[in-house]
């Protein structure tokens, strides 16, 4: 850790928002000196929980009087393009956004590129690929530890694939070291298929990757609700936890589950949080490798809408990348447009912390 004292923007102060704000506010290196935030009460109520006095409507006119060297965009996703290339047009140094990053994928494809060309660090948001767990199984793997890989499996992979479905996808990319590169799909039910958003839909199907890795993905839950790589005489099982680990096999040939003696991890009180923070805060510094990026972001919403897509082709093969890149997936409408606009408000007294 750095003696430098980072100034950090909360764009957006909902209920996730409010979880950034209390982890920026606890970290000795960052110091949050802005908000914005549309609704008046919550505003206040936020800013006054946290001591923050230069308090804004929304991400323009905070920036016209603070350029912070971070900003979190924690709002509702139909407002995110908007803030992150402010953020990257005013010259913030390292701007994050939370899942799923876009419904449309040229919205996603404008936000990453609009960092890059800026120089500006794109991080990721609130996902367990950016678990301190799951970034050490993924280097064990990457060290050959266990081998290489000879198969992957998806499991879970419906209710929400491009809200929660871009967890498996970016731990699945993480533990393959490997792109999708073509979907085949099914989905379930009908009405779900026919709707905008991904909101219940059920999809089954196989991935294949870069690496020549078929990976089958349930929709459903098996014994497991996560992502499994393997090797001949090993498995790496993530299932939204930190990842077990499976090496040998006993007399009866069941596979012998390791003890996985992961280091500890500062900061844990704010779950994989913390993991997405330190590691945009680490690459702003030093220019490492982020744990979760927007990038990471974008590849998963595209592998959800190249799902969907070939589910609705009668389960034709799609390629990626997706040459149209107007296609779109919505998120269901509560991350599409927040509490405020689909019945599930935050009251002032929970903003400022109580009950």
């Amino acid at each position: 850790m750095s003696q430098k004292k980072h100034s950090v923007a909360i764009i957006g102060c909902g209920r996730m928002g409010q979880e950034y704000a209390r982890a920026y506010a606890a970290y000795p290196d960052t110091e949050i000196v802005a908000i914005a935030e549309y609704h008046p009460e919550r505003r206040k109520a936020v800013g006054e929980r946290f001591g923050v006095e230069a308090l804004y409507p929304d991400a323009p006119a905070l920036l016209r009087d603070i350029v912070p060297d971070i900003a979190a965009v924690v709002t509702p996703v139909k407002y995110t393009k908007e803030a992150v290339i402010a953020c990257a047009e005013a010259g913030v140094k390292g701007v994050s956004a939370d899942k799923p990053l876009a419904a449309v994928l040229s919205d996603a494809d404008e936000m990453v590129e609009t960092c890059a060309a800026r120089g500006v660090v794109f991080g990721g948001g609130n996902l367990q690929r950016a678990m301190n767990e799951v970034q050490e199984a993924a280097r064990r793997i990457r060290s050959g530890a266990f081998g290489a890989l000879t198969g992957a499996s998806v499991h879970g992979f419906g209710g929400e694939i491009s809200g929660g479905g871009c967890q498996h996808i970016s731990v699945l990319r993480l533990f393959a070291g490997a792109e999708v590169e073509e979907v085949t799909a099914w989905g379930t039910p009908e009405e779900a298929l026919a709707g905008d958003t991904d909101d219940g839909l059920i999809i089954h199907g196989r991935f294949r990757m870069t690496s020549g890795l078929e990976c089958p993905v349930f929709g459903t839950p098996t014994p497991s609700t996560g992502v499994e790589v393997w090797s001949e005489d090993a498995l790496v099982r993530w299932n939204w936890a930190p990842p077990e680990v499976f090496q040998g096999f006993d007399a009866n040939g069941r596979r012998i589950r390791l003890n996985t003696n992961y280091a500890p991890y500062s900061w844990s009180e704010f779950g994989y949080l913390t993991g997405s923070i330190r590691s945009l805060i680490a690459t702003v510094e030093t220019g490492s490798d982020l744990w979760i990026s927007g990038h990471d972001l974008r590849q998963a919403l595209e592998v959800a809408i190249a799902a969907k897509l070939s589910a609705m082709r009668d389960s034709a093969p799609v390629r990626l990348p997706l040459q149209d890149r107007s296609l779109s997936l919505y998120p269901r409408p509560y991350r599409w447009l927040g509490g405020d606009a689909t019945g599930q408000p935050q009251s002032a007294a929970e903003a400022k912390g109580g009950a």
